[in-house]
This record gives structure tokens, C-alpha cells and sequence, in this order.
């Protein structure tokens, strides 16, 4: 999870301020060394850390600070405006042009996961209503454009492709047909190379000068820390970025990449790469990424991520069966899917404020999802419906049915009619005292307690 060594450091540091009722300025230079160890560590550039600390220091040691009822806590809420300051003070966005189509040129090495990302980002801005296309300007690399034929498939997007010819050829043409078709942005998927050559530069340089690109979005790994934003500094020098895209985000635990490339190059990150499928992508929000790193959550991107992820009218039903105490474990496992589509668990509780440093050392396996889930199809409609007939006869084809044991079974079933205890209390709360329901809005998703268990 990206940030995880750097959020554990920073917070174990203002656990010990705040665990003082009054700071001295021995305490602040104290906590600002440790402060520049953990960026340090986590690959963020030295000089960046230096300008950031020294920001910090100053405001951390003025007279507001040290006299005030709750220092640790101003410490912290400057940390977090400083780190928001490094990252972006505001949420960058793409450069839409009046007159359509909008040409995004995506660039970087090999490896770094542009093909993939721009179906992501295909992906993204055809879920906001728009009509993109993905064109293949990446006639070297052996499979790539089947690679990209593949990932637009399965975003619901249209590639343009025309074999391995001229890639400037394949990018006017692509536009051209954009123009033709209704197509209102064009995604140009050009080549990679292993490092930076003069070859390469060459050939974007010509596709900018024949397609006048709205944005050229640069793909840079997060996992390659400082190389990263060596990258994204030599891309710009030659070519002129306007913006970076960061892939694989979730695999580094360091992710200083991310705080350092706004400060060296002065080109925002505007995208992040979140997991390998191709929902786990979202908008880069400087203030909930600096929210994550010191262990306040982000709830507005887990409320996002539910709310594309749930459908309103199922989640309409789900509240009538709570309400009516009719909630059985086919509701159950309908539920497990939906939350399965927003990513992997310990990233979404992670999202929630106060939680994150305490389930870092927790194993939470997505898998246990599965192994759930294939005992509830193991199960009639009738046992699903009404587990209290599930004997030990049926426990036992249940257990062989889905690869489990006994005590597994008997394990969900607990937790269900626990689940279903609660349920029934809720269902007494929405009573007035009349005996009439009450109007009670259930949040999308709700499933009070289907996590299942944390071993």
C-alpha cells in the first residue's frame, strides 16, 4: 500500500507530540529530524525534504504553535497543508479544448504501464459520458498493439490501428477519424523505449508537431522512486509535458516519487494507478493523498468508489429486506461482490479515518471473500433463504461442496445470524412508538458486519 512506511513513521511521531501538553522548540527540531528521516526514507528527492522541513520548522516553531491548548495537533494540521502545498495546492485537470476532439499523447518507458493506463484512462472518461478513442502508435514493441486491442476491449473503447507503419502517419489519421466519427477525445498509445534516446524524443516530438496534442501525459512507474522523477524531468526538457500519470501506486510502500515530481518538474500528477485491473484508476486529489499519508483516511474517495460501484435501485431493495428483516445469504453474497468491485480490502478499510496504522500488521485476505462466497453456492435457495434448517448432514455436502470445513460453515452461519440480530434491533429502531415504520434511508452497501473474518 503506497505511503504505508512513511505514514507509520510520521504517525509515530506526532503520537509523541501530542503526547505533550506544551512544545518547546527543542521538541519541534527533534520531531523535524525524525520528520526528514521518514521522507528521506521513503524515496522522496533531498532537496524537496530539505524546502519542506524547513517550511515546517518555521511555522511550527511560531508563537501560535507553542502557546496553543492542542501543539501536537497544530503541528499536524501544518504538515498536512505543507504536504498538500508539495503535491498541489489544487486538483489539476485535463486541458479540454472548445472544439472536440481533445488529443491526449501518452508517453513514457517501457514497463511503466502505458498501454494499460490509457485504457484506464479510456475507461474513466467513457464512464463520464464522453466517446473516446484509443490509437496503436506503438509499431516496435512485439504484441502491442493486440495488447492495446485487448485492454480497449475490455474498457468498451475503440482502437484505431493501422500495423505497423509510420506512428505520425497512424496519429493524424487517428484524429482524422475521431473528427469523422463523433469521437470527442483520442488517446494516442505511442512507443516506449528502455531508456531515454534521442530516437525516441524524435518521433514524439514529430507527433506533437503533426497532432497538436491537448495534453502529453506522461506514464511514470511509482516503484522506481527518484528514477521516476529523473524521468519525468528529462521527458519535459525535451518534449514539454503537461502532466504525469503514476502507475502503481498501490505496490510501493515508499511512494516518494509522488511527493517530489510537482516540486522538481512543476508538472502535476493528474492520475493515479491503483491495482492491475482496470478500474483501479482515479483522479490524483492532493489533499486526500496527504489525508492518507497521515493516517486520516479518505472517505470522499471511498464514498466515490461506492457510488460507482453500487447500483441504486439494488441497493434501494437491499434496504427494504433489512427494514423487513428478510435479509438471507443470497443478499450476503451479492453484497460481497459489489464491495470486491471496489478494490481490495485492506485498501478500502485503510480509507477509513483512524484505521490505517491499526490494520498494517492484520491479514486480511481478499480470498476469504471467495471461500464465502463458494459456501453460500453450495447451499440450496431453501438453505440460503432460511439457514436455521442448515443440520449437520447438510453442513457436511456443504463443507465437501465448496472445499471447506464443517467449522467453517458453522463459522458463517454465526456470523449471519449475528448479522441478523443486529438487523432486527436496526428494524426496531425504525419503528415510532405506534408500530409504524419509519422512513429509513439505508446507506448504499450497507451490510452491517459482512466483512468477513480477520485471521
Amino acid at each position: 500500500m503506497a505511503f504505508e512506511g512513511l505514514s507509520e513513521k510520521l504517525n509515530a511521531v506526532f503520537k509523541r507530540l501530542k503526547g505533550r501538553g506544551k512544545l518547546t522548540e527543542a521538541d519541534v527540531k527533534e520531531a523535524m529530524r525524525e520528520v526528514r528521516l521518514a521522507l528521506l526514507e521513503a524515496d522522496v528527492s533531498y532537496k524537496v525534504v530539505k524546502d519542506f522541513v524547513a517550511k515546517v520548522s518555521e511555522r511550527a516553531v511560531g508563537e501560535d504553535v507553542l502557546t496553543s491548548l492542542t501543539p501536537g495537533q497544530q503541528v499536524i494540521k501544518i504538515v498536512n497543508e505543507e504536504l498538500i502545498s508539495l503535491m498541489g495546492n489544487s486538483n489539476a485537470k485535463i486541458n479540454f479544448p472548445s472544439k472536440p476532439p481533445c488529443i491526449i499523447m501518452m508517453c513514457g518507458l517501457q514497463g511503466s504501464g502505458k498501454t494499460t493506463h490509457a485504457a484506464k484512462l479510456a475507461k474513466f472518461f467513457k464512464e463520464q459520458g464522453k466517446r473516446p478513442l484509443l490509437a496503436a502508435c506503438d509499431v516496435y514493441r512485439p504484441a502491442a498493439i493486440n495488447q492495446l486491442q485487448v485492454v480497449g476491449e475490455k474498457a468498451g473503447v475503440k482502437v484505431f490501428e493501422m500495423g505497423q507503419i509510420n506512428p505520425v502517419t497512424i496519429a493524424k489519421e487517428a484524429v482524422k477519424h475521431a473528427k469523422d466519427h463523433g469521437n470527442d477525445i483520442v488517446i494516442l498509445d505511442t512507443a516506449g523505449r528502455l531508456h531515454i534516446d534521442e530516437e525516441l524524443m524524435d518521433e514524439l516530438k514529430n507527433i506533437k508537431s503533426e497532432t497538436s496534442p491537448n495534453e502529453i501525459m506522461l506514464v511514470v512507474d511509482a516503484m522506481t522512486g527518484q528514477d521516476a522523477v529523473n524521468v519525468a524531468k528529462a521527458f519535459d526538457d525535451a518534449l514539454g509535458i503537461d502532466s504525469v500519470l503514476m502507475s502503481k501506486l498501490d505496490s510501493d510502500t515508499r511512494g516518494g516519487a509522488a511527493l517530489s515530481v510537482l516540486a522538481v518538474t512543476g508538472k502535476p500528477i493528474k492520475f493515479v494507478g491503483t491495482g492491475e485491473k482496470l478500474g483501479d484508476f482515479e483522479q490524483f486529489h492532493p489533499e486526500r493523498m496527504a489525508s492518507r499519508i497521515l493516517g486520516m483516511g479518505d472517505m470522499l474517495t471511498l464514498i466515490e468508489r461506492a457510488q460507482s460501484t453500487f447500483d441504486e435501485e439494488n441497493s434501494r431493495k437491499l434496504g427494504e429486506r433489512l427494514r423487513e428483516n428478510s435479509f438471507d445469504l443470497t443478499d450476503l453474497m451479492d453484497q460481497m461482490k459489489q464491495i470486491q468491485k471496489m478494490g481490495p480490502l485492506k485498501q478500502i478499510i485503510g480509507m477509513l479515518p483512524g484505521v490505517g496504522d491499526k490494520i498494517k500488521d492484520m491479514d486480511i485476505d481478499d480470498s476469504q471473500l471467495k471461500r464465502i462466497e463458494a459456501i453460500i453456492l453450495s447451499m440450496t435457495p431453501a438453505e440460503r433463504a432460511k439457514p436455521s434448517i442448515i443440520d449437520p448432514k447438510r453442513k457436511r455436502r456443504i463443507a465437501a461442496g465448496s472445499g471447506n470445513t464443517v467449522a467453517d460453515v458453522n463459522r458463517l452461519l454465526r456470523q449471519f445470524e449475528e448479522m441478523q440480530k443486529m438487523m432486527k434491533q436496526l428494524g426496531v429502531m425504525g419503528k415510532n412508538g405506534k408500530g409504524k415504520k419509519n422512513k429509513l434511508k439505508m446507506p448504499p452497501g450497507m451490510m452491517g458486519g459482512g466483512f468477513p473474518p480477520i485471521k
